[in-house]
């Protein structure tokens, strides 16, 4: 791996239930940290627009030539808005990776997924269309959904990216600009 590669970190802002939309902040990151510029789209809540608004986001930047890999924090933005992760990867040629700090409990989330949607089924298959492989940071151990990129390879970027902690930088400051526009001020962890 060439030092210095670029990545993306992608987070939504938080968001209150019977809200439309929300944000969802992109950010470009020379590694290990040094912020490139930053973008942003709006997702419906609990809609099936995040993928589209994620590839137009990325199609209409300046960044997405040089990325080497997208970073998600998880695999859906506004509540249950499911990215298409493999779509995402075949379509912008760059790959993907999904990034959580608990390992998730698919039978809660398909009960809960079950109980507010019809659509349920297509939703769990593409959050579960990855194995989630643990990784250790150092810290404490984090979940990786992986396409387009081998797992000694997603060892090594996270190696880069992460500065303090667990996470890679750019999901962390993705994160904390969202969380700003949503509330005018940052807080809590990604």
């Amino acid at each position: 791996m060439k030092s210095q590669i670029r990545v993306l970190g992608i987070d939504d802002g938080s968001f209150s239930f019977g809200q439309a939309r929300t944000a969802v902040i992109g950010v470009s990151v020379r590694l290990p940290g040094y912020v490139e510029g930053v973008m942003m789209t709006h997702v419906e809540i609990d809609g099936l627009d995040s993928t589209d608004r994620i590839i137009d986001m990325l199609r209409n930047s300046r960044y997405l030539e040089q990325l080497k890999l997208i970073m998600l924090d998880g695999a859906a933005v506004g509540g249950f808005n499911v990215i298409d992760v493999h779509r995402l990867n075949r379509e912008l040629d760059v790959p993907v990776i999904t990034v959580t700090r608990d390992r998730p409990d698919y039978v809660e989330i398909e009960n809960a997924l079950r109980k507010h949607f019809e659509d349920w089924e297509p939703r769990l298959a593409m959050m579960r269309s990855t194995e989630l492989e643990e990784f250790d940071t150092g810290h404490t151990p984090i979940y990786i959904g992986r396409v387009g990129m081998d797992r000694e390879e997603v060892g090594r970027v996270l190696a880069a990216s992460i500065v303090q902690g667990a996470l890679p930088e750019a999901l962390r400051i993705a994160h904390l600009i969202a969380t700003a526009v949503a509330r005018g001020e940052s807080r809590g962890r990604a």
